[in-house]
């Protein structure tokens, strides 16, 4: 059954799949860009990948049919404000002499530039201009709406970019009935994508046992996990709140926060480090409020029991595909479109939001389940279940499928797709049958 899925795509004739694509990355989200770079190469595509310092990687280098432009250039945040301004408006140079001369006959839009509105108008116009089929993914509708400083100029050119680009990709139907009700795309614009498994991140053998020696939590002890940047929105006061209820219950708790804070939320920082500092100093609450690399993100996931996402508001989470891929259950808030990315019992719990009582109810009642008694055993099936879900493969057929219409000459008026895992029978089998 779960392949069933798959003939929902026909195969990209030769002359499609041999169509040359730029992925504008926007100089952010290596992990999208290599998932989604990878499985478009394995269809036949040939890509422009236009990235930065901080997309780079080894695979970009050495795949076949794949060219990885770097056009920025010394990154450093110390730069005077002269030499800030210069190399910013070299890169647009270098970007827009790029798109002069580019062969791509499709421009992909995975997110914009630093300079939101010139790039959702003036640059996404001169695409056009240009002759390139523009396709943008909206990983979120409108995140002034979601961070609380949504304004009339930041919905305008919203409105602008999500009209000039012929096709839009979205991760959950809640997004495409947003971009629908309020930016007035047509459902025919617009197909609902999984947003793919995060599966980039070094998976070693490292035990659950040896990553838990490594961070000094005992192996009684029931660790939650908050992971991923810091901001507002994440709603991580929340799950303070809850674990300080924990702490009054017995048997011995443990919280981990691994992530920095975004630029911009230094007062919500500081009023979280208050509420933590005490847990912080006994020893309850492991906290490393920086970068967490690549290397080291298994440690975090593997020495915890359950990660928590308490946020306030989401559209999408990768975090959760992130844990998901490490076989780790997951609670998260009744936001977005979260809760559909859960079954109930089997790859975690959903609680109220904003709800510090709910959330420590949810809390013990995860840690009284049969999904935390099997939590060894439960690790892989909650891996294999991400891994048929969220299937690169499945975003690639989805993805070359809108490419390949575009190219044919249908035009914009392409059939939204919802991802074929959503109608079908849930991939995990009850508990009951496992």
């Amino acid at each position: 059954m779960a392949n069933s899925r798959f003939t929902l795509w026909k195969p990209v004739n030769r002359t499609d799949s041999q169509s040359s694509v730029a992925l504008l990355t926007g100089g952010d989200d290596r992990t999208y860009a290599l998932g989604l770079a990878t499985t478009l190469i394995s269809r036949g595509m040939r890509l422009d990948v236009i990235g930065s310092d901080d997309v780079d990687c080894p695979e970009f280098h050495s795949t076949p049919g794949l060219t990885f432009l770097n056009l920025r250039v010394d990154q450093s945040r110390d730069a005077s404000l002269i030499r800030k301004v210069s190399r910013i408006l070299l890169f647009y140079a270098k970007l827009i002499r790029y798109a002069a001369g580019a062969k791509a006959k499709i421009f992909h839009i995975l997110w914009n530039n630093k300079f939101q509105f010139f790039d959702r108008t003036l640059l996404t116009f001169y695409y056009k201009l240009l002759g390139k089929r523009i396709i943008l993914t909206a990983h979120n509708v409108n995140v002034g709406k979601r961070d609380g400083n949504d304004t009339f100029l930041n919905r305008l050119t919203l409105r602008i970019q999500y009209h000039l680009a012929e096709h839009i990709f979205v991760h959950t139907e809640k997004m495409k009935q947003e971009l629908m009700n309020d930016f007035g795309v047509e459902g025919t614009r617009i197909t609902v994508i999984p947003l793919g498994i995060n599966d980039v991140f070094p998976n070693t053998d490292l035990t659950a046992d040896e990553a838990r020696r490594r961070l000094n939590i005992g192996q009684c002890e029931k660790t939650i996990l908050f992971f991923g940047r810091i901001a507002p929105y994440k709603g991580l006061e929340y799950l303070v709140g809850a674990f300080h209820r924990l702490l009054t219950q017995p048997g011995a708790y443990r919280l981990i926060i691994a992530g920095k804070r975004e630029k911009g939320c230094d007062a919500y920082w500081a009023c979280v480090q208050e509420t933590i500092r005490e847990g912080v100093h006994s020893g309850r609450i492991l906290l490393r409020a920086d970068f967490i690399p690549d290397d080291e993100t298994e440690i975090y996931f593997k020495a915890a029991d359950v990660f928590v996402l308490p946020y306030r508001h989401i559209y999408q989470s990768g975090v959760l595909f992130l844990g998901y891929s490490f076989g780790l259950p997951a609670l998260v808030a009744d936001v977005g479109s979260l809760k559909d990315e859960i079954v109930e019992g089997q790859t975690g719990f959903v609680f109220r939001p904003e709800d510090p009582v709910d959330l420590a109810t949810t809390l013990e009642r995860y840690f009284s389940s049969d999904l935390y008694a099997d939590l060894a055993g439960r690790r892989h099936q909650i891996r294999d279940y991400a891994n048929k879900r969220y299937s690169w493969d499945t975003v690639g057929a989805m993805t070359t499928n809108v490419y390949a219409a575009l190219l044919r000459g249908i035009g914009s008026k392409i059939s939204g797709v919802k991802a074929a895992a959503r109608a079908e029978e849930p991939i995990m089998k009850p508990a009951g049958d496992v």
